[in-house]
């Protein structure tokens, strides 16, 4: 991420709403106080206050000291995965991934994401076997740009406003096809025109060379080729992407 949010502000397309300039303004820069942990979470993941004057908000501190080495992502770097997951959704619309920063905290330095409360009254698992969803359909689309390896359907976050969120991005922008998602229903599916002018804008940020900045600073030079390569594949082909034969098609568990 950008140290600020005027070095964002410059970069094309992507101008930041009121709303959560301020709140990347707070996750840099506020006092981030230890209120728990959650226990669930495979690596360390504090629930935390972030303070600065009157302002006040919770949010999820991921420090890369917590992280739990993994035998195909390089050790310390899940933290900077989650951080280029904003920036991607953040740079083509979508605003599924809630505001995050890279900064340092009471654990060292790591990733730092707003709290997103959730509509309670939403079914999840319903939610995530829906074929009409739209909001659904382009966060699949999402997953198969960053190559999300981990998308469960507890990382489905829909709010009572309607918005749908996603979170726990950090096992993504793998070099090889590692897509492991419990949504697969559009699978073949040729892809909705609103998210193939989205790819497009990606795929001109890639190349104008700003998107591909911003991304080197939490990924290396070749995972930001496999993204752009990725993007490039789905506007040739116009469908949702297939699984794997050689890699697990639904993480486990699934929710």
């Amino acid at each position: 991420m950008p140290e600020n949010t005027a070095a964002w502000d410059d970069l094309p397309g992507s101008d930041l709403p009121e709303g959560e300039r301020e709140a990347i303004e707070l996750l840099e820069r506020g006092a981030l106080t230890v209120e728990g942990r959650l226990v669930d979470a495979s690596n360390a993941t504090l629930y935390c206050t972030v303070k600065s004057h009157n302002t006040v908000a919770h949010c999820v501190y991921k420090p890369v000291a917590g992280e739990r080495p993994l035998w195909d992502f390089p050790t310390g770097t899940l933290a900077g995965r989650e951080v280029s997951a904003y920036i991607v959704s953040r740079a083509a619309g979508w605003n599924f991934v809630p505001p995050t920063v890279m900064r340092d905290g009471p654990f060292g330095p790591g990733m730092c994401q707003l709290w997103i409360d959730l509509d309670e009254t939403v079914d999840l698992i319903a939610l995530a076997r829906s074929t009409d969803h739209e909001p659904l359909r382009e966060l699949a689309v999402f997953d198969a740009v960053i190559n999300n390896a981990d998308r469960k359907i507890g990382h489905l976050l829909p709010v009572p406003d309607g918005h749908l969120y996603g979170c726990d991005h950090g096992i993504c922008f793998a070099e090889e096809y590692k897509l492991r998602t419990v949504l697969w229903q559009w699978r073949g599916d040729p892809l909705p025109e609103r998210a193939v002018e989205t790819l497009r804008r990606l795929s001109a940020g890639l190349a104008d060379g700003w998107l591909a900045e911003e991304l080197a600073q939490h990924l290396t030079r070749a995972e930001v080729a496999a993204t752009a390569a990725r993007i490039d594949l789905l506007l040739a082909s116009r469908v949702h992407p297939y699984p794997s034969e050689d890699w697990p098609a639904v993480p486990w568990p699934p929710v």
